[in-house]
């Protein structure tokens, strides 16, 4: 945990920008394999983390702002439960290090939210993305599980977003231990790479180094030489020579701080001509999308940026034609880059998405474009300093995309069709790596992986 001033001073900044009220922060359970004593690795509610640090399935807390009460809601383990898991510190010990000093049992809860409704004084909660929190909700509030996220707070989810986004010295060094372990999985891929070899074998071993060095991974790792396939979690090709492999992965610091970094690499250590003409475009637009990051701009602004370096570096290879400005307006380069140049990093890989991307990454001077491509953009608005996004260009090559736009007859004044068809089964290639918003610029994180042609041909050729 972080020292207990830290949560103190959340909680109180929390409830004085709410003002009064109760609110109401439920904490995640194990969730069963397929039984109750064999559950997925655990993991708690961010939410819960940044505002009472306590990693332990079961709880629940409130923030009582009219009486000044702060309590940590859950039970203490039987001496059964102590059989198969040792003795545990108490919730009330885990809670003082947080700086909260109730704790009560769980079963306390219903009562305390139901007369606290009955006095006609306001509770608020977040939007929930587990079903069996959404039930727990119900219990308390009497609003059926399935439109619990109807009534959630929209003043508390733009609350604590936004003093969530920018993030303080301590939470940036959290991210830097993340990313120093990224750096480890990285240099041994590279190091073991080559043709012959399944993809679940360097898969694993990054895993292994995830889980004796941090806290795991922040999520399932995307490692397939099947790169134009954006999310691809099959690990079951045998790696050959000629091809690339993309390799997307972070690893979570103790105190659960994700990072999030992809490389592109060619498994037999050496990139084609080719290969090497859409990598540099790649690596390129990556680079300058971190130099273009700053407070005061719009993020969208950013990735339109990278959206124009890609199409710039496609027409010089004949793929795309016609005026830079124009193609990316109409969303011609979109059929090589259908995703966004990022997003928010933080507690979660993905922070603060369970919000829901309109609270958090638009606003009413930013909207969401229904674009293909710029529509899966998930951070359009202005940067913050203290911010952490990722800068993850890529250009990828799918066949039944490709098919379906030239049956389409889909923006042929751009697209050079004959060309790009000779590019179907190049695969894909992301480029990626967490980026601080500083006050005057940006600043990577963690310690530099090999990304250009020749750093990452010199870290596998050793």
């Amino acid at each position: 945990m972080f020292p207990t001033k830290t949560y103190v001073e959340r909680r109180k900044y929390l409830s004085e920008q709410i003002g009064s009220g109760l609110i109401l922060f439920i904490g995640n359970d194990e969730s069963p394999m397929n039984y109750a004593d064999n559950a997925y690795r655990f993991r708690q509610d961010s939410t819960f983390l940044y505002y009472f640090g306590v990693d332990q399935p079961g709880l629940s807390a409130i923030i009582d702002i009219d009486a000044k009460k702060e309590i940590v809601f859950g039970d203490e383990l039987t001496v059964e439960d102590i059989v198969w898991m040792g003795a545990q510190t108490t919730i009330a010990e885990k809670a003082a290090l947080a700086g909260v000093n109730d704790a009560k049992p769980l079963a306390e809860l219903d009562d305390y939210v139901k007369g606290f409704i009955a006095k006609g004084k306001p509770v608020y909660f977040i939007p929930q993305y587990r079903t069996d929190n959404s039930l727990k909700l119900e219990k308390y509030l009497g609003i059926k599980h399935s439109r619990i996220n109807d009534y959630s707070s929209l003043k508390l989810t733009k609350v604590i977003a936004a003093q969530r986004t920018s993030k303080s010295a301590e939470e940036i060094a959290e991210i830097e231990k993340s990313s120093t372990v990224s750096y480890e999985m990285y240099a041994a891929a590279m190091q073991t790479i080559r043709p012959g070899i399944y993809e679940r074998e360097v898969a694993g071993l990054i895993e292994g180094i995830a889980l004796s060095k941090g806290n795991g991974l922040s999520f399932p790792t995307i490692f397939s030489v099947r790169g134009e396939i954006l999310h691809n979690h099959s690990y079951d090709n045998l790696m050959e020579a000629g091809q690339m492999v993309v390799c997307d992965s972070g690893v979570e610091s103790d105190l659960h701080y994700a990072s999030d970094i992809t490389r592109t690499m060619p498994v037999s250590g050496k990139f084609t001509d080719r290969q090497k003409e859409i990598y540099n475009i790649v690596v390129n637009t990556n680079q300058e999308g971190i130099k273009a990051v700053k407070p005061g701009i719009q993020f969208k602004q950013v990735h339109l940026s990278a959206a124009k370096n890609i199409a710039s570096g496609l027409k010089e290879l004949g793929l795309l034609k016609g005026n830079i400005d124009e193609i990316v307006a109409a969303g011609a380069h979109a059929l090589f880059f259908p995703h966004g140049l990022g997003h928010m990093l933080g507690l979660d890989v993905h922070d603060l998405e369970n919000f829901g991307e309109k609270n958090t990454g638009y606003d009413n001077t930013v909207e969401r474009s229904e674009q293909f491509g710029l529509d899966a953009l998930r951070f359009g608005k202005t940067l913050v300093t203290g911010q952490v996004m990722t800068i993850e260009p890529g250009i990828y090559f799918i066949p039944q995309l490709i098919n379906k736009w030239e049956k389409e007859q889909k923006l042929t004044q751009f697209v050079n069709y004959e060309k790009v068809k000779t590019y179907i089964g190049f695969g894909g290639i992301r480029v990626e790596d967490n980026v601080l918003v500083t006050k005057s610029g940006s600043r990577l994180l963690g310690k530099p992986i090999p990304k250009t042609v020749e750093e990452i041909e010199t870290a596998m050729a050793h």
